[in-house]
């Protein structure tokens, strides 16, 4: 028996986890939670930072998985940090 494609398979999973020591680390952001326009800026901002960060393994399909994902729990945090943050603003009347 013999199996092929396990250099591809160990040199993409070396790959990801190049992408994701890459991705490591804090990302800060700032917008204003009452203005639809600067959130969606700061999600841009964190996507084009994904997009930067994994640039080198651009067409390894493991590490587009992981940016992808990684830019949608961005986009989650971003969008609920907002509402949080306008909620708050609401409660002190």
């Amino acid at each position: 028996m013999k199996i092929t494609g396990l250099e591809s398979l160990t040199r993409q999973l070396d790959q990801a986890r190049s992408a994701l020591e890459a991705l490591a680390g804090e990302v800060e952001v700032s917008f204003d939670p009452n203005d639809p326009q600067s959130i969606e800026t700061a999600i841009q901002s964190v996507e084009a930072m994904v997009d930067e960060r994994v640039a080198d393994w651009a067409g390894n399909e493991l590490v587009a998985d992981i940016a992808t994902e990684m830019k949608d729990k961005y986009r989650e945090a971003i969008v609920e940090r907002a509402a949080v943050a306008r909620l708050g603003e609401g409660s002190d009347d």
